[in-house]
């Protein structure tokens, strides 16, 4: 039976390409979406039309209601989970920090590192040894945002990915000796559909000369690097940020 991996915020772009790439890795893979079912049904189609199995399943990770109802979901239909990668996240437009407002910074937060912090909870409950399971592994998806503070753009941005690298660091640590790795990865210019949803669908051509490799990124290749550090390849490796960013 092959192991089981929850990729939130799989519908598209970083989530969609980890769990194709985990499928053709042996997994079985859960396609967590927000609203986009036809995207998530998409990912799923291709995924079983090349011989892996895998299912779409809602949820909003910022709703607690709704991740255990998914947790509860992927334990019926297809039993004790092995991995998962925090991949579910948000920005919004560009803005100083003295024009945002709380209702955006509470947005950013709690489906970034709430969001975050309420999936690897739910399955540490479920891999860690402390609590009868086998082990497994957690993969966050942070940014290179975190190191340089996105400012003019979005700084509240940056500061929630460096919760999720401090998240990463503390949590691999305290569940080291039960079975369960905890790392994460930081891509840099991506060239995916998140610069849209934040007003800037030209950002990765506009800023790819700061990169020392002189182009953004691919989804494809941020994927490898999470799939990496799921694997048994990556066995003696944990509390790792792992920069995907073309030396930027």
């Amino acid at each position: 039976m092959n192991p089981v991996l929850l990729v939130t915020g799989a519908s598209r772009g970083i989530g969609a390409a980890t769990a194709l790439l985990g499928a053709q890795q042996g997994w079985s893979v859960v396609v967590n979406y927000t609203a986009n079912s036809l995207a998530a049904d998409e990912v799923v189609r291709r995924i079983r039309a090349s011989g892996a199995s895998a299912m779409a399943v809602q949820a909003d990770v910022a709703n607690e209601a709704q991740v255990l109802a998914m947790f509860a979901r992927i334990d019926a239909k297809l039993g004790p989970l092995s991995g998962l990668v925090n991949n579910a996240g948000v920005v919004d437009v560009s803005a100083r920090v003295d024009e945002m407002d709380m209702a955006r910074w509470r947005r950013m937060f709690d489906v970034n590192v709430l969001g975050s912090m309420l999936c690897a909870r739910e399955a540490v409950r479920r891999m860690s040894t402390r609590h009868g399971g086998s082990g497994g592994a957690i993969v966050n998806v942070s940014s290179a945002a975190s190191r340089l503070g996105s400012p003019g753009q979005y700084v509240d941005y940056a500061a929630a990915k460096g919760a999720v690298d401090a998240f990463t660091i503390g949590l691999a640590k305290e569940v080291a000796a039960e079975g369960i790795r905890v790392n994460a990865v930081r891509p840099g210019l991506i060239e995916t559909e998140i610069h849209a949803s934040g007003g800037l669908p030209n950002r990765v051509q506009d800023l790819k000369h700061l990169v020392p490799m002189q182009r953004g990124g691919t989804a494809d290749e941020v994927a490898q690097a999470i799939v990496w550090l799921l694997s048994p390849a990556a066995s003696y490796t944990t509390m790792s940020l792992l920069d995907v960013s073309g030396g930027r």
